[in-house]
């Protein structure tokens, strides 16, 4: 048991010395501003990825499906 309250304040000191992409200050949606942006970028980011690899894999499929007819 000592070895999980060990454990427990640990992690809450932890967690004391991160820091939080919210400012506690705002109220409502505009506190969560920077969250929303991060998440935006993320989101456009893994559209961005998702279809640069939907291209290529459609590129090689075609390239060899072209060399398997030789």
């Amino acid at each position: 048991m000592t070895r999980v309250r060990k454990y427990l304040s640990e992690v809450f000191l932890e967690m004391k010395k991160a820091t939080w992409p919210w400012d506690p200050k705002e109220k409502g949606f505009a506190k969560y501003k920077e969250l929303n942006d991060s998440t935006i970028v993320v989101f456009i980011a893994m559209l961005l990825m998702g279809a640069f690899v939907a291209f290529f894999d459609t590129v090689l499929r075609m390239f060899v499906e072209a060399a398997s007819k030789i």
